[in-house]
């Protein structure tokens, strides 16, 4: 139980590392190449852009998982890894695959996780939509 929860705290920290840079480089990137007009094409395009980065993010946590849950041996094969922490880290949760006993406290772990990136994400999506419309607005007081 000791070795599954402190493999799960290295995939928590490495998760939550890798989310922080990511959203690092989306924030500078997003400073460096802000929307060429306050027109709604323009502003879709930005948010579409940004939701697809995001979702890529959280593709790249779970296939941590999934490639741990592999290297652990807790998944049959590396489509089942993926699928398994697809379904955990997302909190859905079919039920239909379990990891070996040794192992189970992992998958909580995970979805505390997952639940936490998404909110993450969440906010900072709001936060660009705030930011954009926000200075939109701001620039029609003007």
């Amino acid at each position: 139980m000791i070795q599954d929860f402190l493999i799960g705290l290295v995939l928590v920290a490495a998760t939550v590392s890798l989310h922080t840079l990511g959203l690092a480089g989306l924030t500078a990137f997003l400073l460096s190449h802000p929307p060429k007009s306050n027109r709604l094409g323009s502003l879709t395009w930005l948010l579409t852009r940004t939701a697809w980065f995001l979702v890529f993010l959280h593709g790249a946590g779970v296939s941590l998982w999934a490639i741990a849950y592999r290297l652990l041996d807790c998944m049959p094969d590396i489509g089942s890894a993926f699928y398994f922490s697809g379904t955990t880290y997302t909190t859905i949760g079919y039920g239909d695959m379990v990891l070996p006993a040794g192992w189970r406290l992992l998958a909580p772990l995970e979805g505390m996780t997952g639940i936490l990136m998404s909110s993450l994400s969440g906010a900072y999506f709001f936060g660009v939509v705030t930011r954009v419309f926000g200075a939109k607005l701001a620039g029609k007081e003007k």
